[in-house]
């Protein structure tokens, strides 16, 4: 049972986690306390597949979603899912859903809401990299914070 659990944490850090980047075999294997090769046998058998290949699935899904609903390119979406090629991230679209990226989106989009706007799309997926130099700038004092959210985060009033 103990073995079933240490397991699930990696395959839920895996579900939770999914966009990261760095979200690699040995930080998965850490979550479950397994070594990186022991790791690997105990999740195929377990699961029926590698982690690596849970792993892209997750990450193709998420990809159908945001080219379906959201107006971002193939790059941007590339990028957001936690692909760090978009090269990797075509084949491995394809691959899992006999089209590519573009063809994928050409096929599904107009079948349902319209488009998500890619500014809301990428301010929910964690937002827009900080712009410094525009807030300190200002006024030659501190930074606006007046619109800010208590966490310090921007609200949806700049995504615009």
């Amino acid at each position: 049972m103990d073995r079933l659990r240490q397991l699930r944490r990696a395959k839920d850090a895996m579900d939770r986690d999914w966009a990261d980047p760095d979200l690699d075999l040995d930080a998965i294997a850490a979550h479950a306390g397994y070594s990186r090769h022991h790791f690997l046998r105990a999740f195929k058998e377990v699961y029926g597949e590698t982690p690596g290949r849970y792993l892209s699935r997750r990450r193709i899904e998420r990809a159908e979603d945001m080219l379906r609903a959201a107006d971002l390119s193939v790059t941007e979406i590339c990028m957001l899912v936690g692909f760090s090629s978009v090269g990797t991230f075509s084949s491995t679209f394809k691959r899992q859903t006999g089209l590519t990226p573009s063809e994928y989106r050409t096929r599904h989009v107009g079948r349902g809401a319209a488009l998500i706007p890619g500014c809301y799309a990428m301010l929910w997926a964690g937002g827009f990299p900080a712009r410094g130099s525009r807030d300190a700038g200002e006024a030659g004092g501190a930074p606006d914070r007046s619109r800010d959210s208590p966490d310090g985060s921007r609200n949806s009033e700049e995504a615009g």
